[in-house]
């Protein structure tokens, strides 16, 4: 009988234990917030990833209009085939305006608000056709498009379309901004640019700057003039700081560079050969050009001569 008490008591205890957990499991699952298993599944309302997101493609009105809109699409995602007769090298409006410029690389929502505008660069007030063509003429490499033409109004309807909920007046667009580098321009420092570019960007790039199927030629006869914005080292840098590269490679990803590296990468790509721009003394004609401009002008020629 004595045996017998003492195998009883550890059963007892096992199943006293038992009903204690079951106990606190039921209580507990009765405590728990109502719907907590769909409240976990729910999708979150997204953010709006734009101030003022621009309509949809698939809102583009019928008629003349309509397909002008969709033809300035085109020519923006497509500009170095679709215009190849005024396109000099491989580079299309997409390259830096990526994803019909309402996407996360260089905005262009709300650029027709803002035209007309003062250009240091060129010293006058400048209108949205005029900064089209500058981008023809640096950025691609080629010639103004038409003033009257098909080509230029069917861009500007595009860009005029996708601006449609930006509030008339305004000045500034913050939310496409870029922001230059800053740093010491005298400290650049192109090896380590070297040895930055052949670590993160040259298996999009290539080792000779041309890009081949995969990315863009960053250098050589199918890249920009040395007119264009990219050739100062400062708004390169500020571009390849915020996008670059596109995906993580050598230990980077897009916003990890420093201002230095960014520097020193930029200053590596524009210290290589690409096409000339003959106009090029006649820019900044007040001055004015900023200091990391990639050559002499006339003006600041004569500023450093005291005439």
């Amino acid at each position: 009988m004595k045996e017998r008490n003492t195998l009883l008591l550890p059963v007892m205890a096992i199943i006293v234990t038992m009903i204690v957990g079951f106990t606190c499991l039921y209580f507990y699952v009765q405590q728990k917030p109502a719907k907590t298993e769909l409240a976990s599944t729910e999708p979150k309302a997204e953010e709006p990833s734009h101030p003022y997101a621009p309509p949809s493609m698939d809102a583009v009105p019928d008629g003349e209009e309509g397909e002008l809109i969709k033809l300035g699409e085109k020519y923006h995602n497509e500009t170095s085939s679709v215009l190849d007769g005024y396109v000099g090298n491989t580079l299309s409006c997409a390259s830096c305006h990526a994803n019909g410029g309402v996407g996360d690389s260089l905005d262009l929502v709300g650029i027709s608000k803002t035209y007309p505008q003062y250009n240091p660069r060129a010293g006058r007030e400048v209108s949205l056709e005029d900064r089209i063509n500058g981008c023809f003429i640096r950025s691609m490499n080629g010639k103004p498009l038409p003033k009257e033409g098909q080509e230029l109004k069917a861009m500007v309807a595009y860009y005029t379309y996708i601006s449609e909920n930006v509030p008339d007046g305004i000045t500034d667009r913050p939310w496409a901004k870029l922001q230059r580098a800053e740093g010491d321009l005298s400290k650049i420092n192109v090896e380590a640019g070297r040895e930055l570019y052949n670590q993160s960007c040259i298996t999009c790039h290539g080792q000779d700057g041309a890009g081949g199927a995969t990315g863009l030629a960053l250098w050589g006869d199918n890249s920009y003039n040395i007119g264009a914005g990219m050739a100062r080292n400062r708004t390169a840098a500020g571009y390849i700081q915020k996008y670059m590269p596109k995906a993580p490679m050598g230990g980077y990803e897009a916003g990890s560079f420093t201002d230095e590296e960014a520097l020193n990468i930029a200053a590596f790509i524009n210290s290589m050969d690409r096409p000339d721009f003959l106009n090029k003394i006649k820019d900044w004609p007040n001055g004015d050009a900023p200091d990391d401009a990639a050559y002499e002008t006339l003006a600041g020629k004569k500023k450093t001569d005291g005439q």
